[in-house]
């Protein structure tokens, strides 16, 4: 069977190159940019040599009725020149032939060497007077030969225009590093290169200037674009602690980084490894396009015999050279080879710089059919971390005093929710007291002296041991989910505090374009359900699976399946692994674990929930162009190949062999252009959202 797998665009050297599948990448993407160059010589300098070749030649001048110059050698120029551009220009189809011979895999190559080889020696034939002189076709085999050159360069083009791309994620690391180094007189700083850093290693990183390895802040704070990598056009706030990945742009600040991955281990490698992994993975519509080319190659080999038996019979040996001959060059399915793969380069490349990566593209395709998508809780539709969600006061304090004291109180804690209290302080603008004498007891709190008072922040065992009873408004909010901290002033109650996983303020919107979509959506999580009802509440879900144990995530899944639902799964964590691979679709939060990140299809290099809608947008837009293209390169033959055997012949209306030609290969610009046009589309996650509105 003939299909993409086999589909030779070949080097000028000879050497068969294919476009797609895995010898694609293992000959590596700098390979394409080389053989662009090679095919735009040898198209050129054919070119030139065809001129003079059809301009000589016999048939060609009594087509359009002039005179072949009467010089001494004029009748050997268009075959002299006709062979060099037969073994010169066309050596590129004719050995990707004998490949396709020795691999017993017909295919375009054979097709096109086929018809070259018969255009050669029937012109040979008629210059040497052993056939008739009407099977004279040097001026054709000319034409053809630089058609076909052309096509293929646009079409090398095209591809190399992604895979170039793609490559130039890596261009986005900066030149030099400033390394920090411990010498005997201190620390110094040495300018090196990026690939001589170590995991280890102290890097500066000065404002403007970007993030030469994957690390972890140790000093400094500074808002970080990482829309090169995640997609999102807004600059992150990043401080100690945090991950910073490679090819990234401190804004405004400087940092000083400790670096945890350098070469293939670093955020952009896997990037680049994943997309090229997507892009030759096989898929459903992937098969369709083999099969297709399978049975279009029988066609064509079947419809040349025939032409050639039908014009014999008829009397007509030289026309059925001719139609012979067409028939064979348009027939090729080279249109068809390219049809689903230029597609899929494109999308995946497209959608890395989205912040969106395709592992699979299976699950790309998947993911126009879904029905219902299944979200986790914490992480994904919600931060992962506890926020101040409401506070109440008590007595003659206010809601401003319960929170100041409180964050004074838990200040030196290292508690998340003592960092959530000193963060919700800190985004009111609260100048925070000092704190001394503090004391941490398991079970029951903290306690600290602050602006002279004693302040003690602690659950309801801190309410049982010293006698008091909740402030009116907190009633709710432990049926709600929310953790409670109550907050005591000199051993008096001075008002509570409500702490909750904080969701993410991009949840809402999300989940409504769905539903606009058509898409029902529903939370899992291992929460009790009085919280995951509240915030399905919030966010307007449609279904709620809680208390489901990480072991029976995947489980739900199935029951999903088992009612016909079409399933894409989104989640961050190990838990969420089974359920992930389980799923339809399985897309996992980009800053969640190896492991889930591993059993997903669909990897967000960010934490938007948007970017869900950003793989819906591209699956349906590259499955309209996969389609279209098959259409197009499909139907195509089957209308071109009747004519080119000439079964309008009768009417008067024949087909010319270069003809045929031009209509083959404008049938490739057309599918590479149409297949282009997926460079249009903008993945961010705010303009998915948009377009999701629309």
């Amino acid at each position: 069977m003939v299909g993409p797998a086999h589909h030779g665009t070949v080097a000028a050297d000879g050497r068969a190159q294919h476009l797609t599948g895995r010898d694609h990448h293992r000959h590596g993407h700098g390979d394409h940019a080389g053989h662009v160059a090679e095919f735009r010589r040898l198209f050129w300098v054919m070119l030139l040599l065809a001129v003079p070749t059809v301009a000589f030649s016999g048939m060609f001048a009594m087509i359009l009725g002039y005179q072949v110059p009467r010089v001494p050698g004029a009748q050997w120029v268009s075959p002299v020149l006709g062979t060099v551009m037969y073994v010169w220009g066309g050596r590129p189809f004719l050995t990707g032939a004998i490949s396709e011979i020795r691999s017993r895999t017909p295919g375009m190559m054979l097709l096109i060497g086929l018809a070259l080889t018969v255009a050669f020696l029937s012109s040979w034939g008629a210059s040497l007077g052993v056939l008739d002189h009407r099977l004279e076709f040097w001026w054709e085999l000319a034409l053809l030969i630089v058609i076909m050159l052309l096509g293929h360069w646009i079409e090398l083009r095209s591809l190399a225009r992604t895979t170039s791309a793609l490559d130039s994620l890596a261009a986005l690391l900066p030149d030099t590093a400033e390394r920090v180094e411990q010498g005997p007189d201190g620390e110094t700083v040495t300018v090196v290169a990026p690939a001589d850093l170590r995991v280890g290693d102290t890097v500066i990183v000065r404002p403007g200037a970007g993030i030469p390895a994957d690390g972890r802040i140790i000093d400094g704070v500074a808002d970080v674009d990482e829309s090169m990598v995640t997609g999102e056009s807004v600059p992150v706030r990043r401080g100690v602690g945090d991950r910073v990945v490679a090819a990234t742009v401190a804004t405004d600040s400087g940092l000083r980084i400790t670096v945890t991955a350098v070469g293939d281990d670093t955020a952009l490698a896997g990037i680049r490894r994943m997309v090229a992994e997507a892009q030759s993975s096989s898929s459903r519509a992937q098969r369709i396009a083999d099969t297709a080319a399978g049975w279009l190659f029988w066609f064509a080999l079947g419809a040349a015999l025939l032409t050639a038996l039908v014009w014999a019979v008829l009397h007509r040996p030289d026309f059925a050279v001719v139609r012979t001959i067409t028939v064979l060059v348009i027939a090729c399915p080279h249109a068809l080879g390219l049809a689903i793969p230029l597609v899929v380069a494109i999308a995946t490349e497209r959608a890395a710089r989205g912040g969106v990566l395709i592992k699979d593209r299976i699950a790309l395709e998947n993911m126009r059919t879904v029905d219902v998508v299944l979200f986790d809780k914490t992480g994904t539709l919600t931060k992962g971390q506890p926020a101040v969600t409401g506070i109440t006061a008590a007595g003659a304090h206010s809601e401003e005093d319960v929170l100041r004291l409180a964050a004074a109180a838990e200040a030196p804690s290292e508690h998340p929710l003592a960092r959530a209290l000193v963060a919700a302080a800190q985004r009111h603008g609260t100048d925070l007291p000092p704190a001394t004498d503090f004391a941490s007891t398991p079970g029951l709190g903290v306690r600290a002296r602050v602006a002279g008072r004693t302040v003690r922040v602690g659950g309801p065992r801190l309410l049982a041991e010293t006698g008091q009873t909740a402030p009116a408004g907190s009633e709710g909010w432990r049926a709600r989910g929310s953790t409670v901290l109550y907050v005591l002033v000199d051993d008096m109650i001075a008002g509570a505090v409500a702490l909750a996983d904080e969701i993410r303020p991009e949840s809402r919107p999300t989940v409504d374009a769905l539903h606009r979509q058509g898409i029902d959506v529903a939370l899992i999580t291992g929460d009790a359900r009085s919280v995951a009802e509240s915030v399905a509440a919030e966010l307007g879900i449609d279904r709620v699976l809680a208390d489901v144990p990480p072991e029976h995530k995947a489980a739900k899944v199935v029951e999903l399946q088992r009612e016909g639902r079409r399933v894409a799964m989104v989640g961050d964590g190990v838990n969420d692994a089974p359920a992930l691979a389980r799923a339809d679709v399985g897309i996992a939060i980009g800053a969640g674990t190896d492991v889930a990140i591993a059993s997903a299809g669909v990897v967000l290099a960010g934490s938007d929930p948007r970017s869900v809608l950003s793989v819906l947008q591209l699956s349906r837009a590259a499955y309209r162009k996969m389609k279209q293209n098959l259409w197009w390169a499909a139907g195509y033959n089957l209308i071109a190949v009747p004519l080119a055997a000439g079964v309008l012949a009768p009417a008067g209306f024949v087909m010319p062999m270069s003809v045929g030609a031009i209509l083959m290969s404008l049938s490739t610009v057309v599918v590479a252009l149409n297949a282009q046009l997926l460079r249009r589309l903008d993945l961010r996650p705010e303009q998915s959202l948009a377009a999701a509105r629309r």
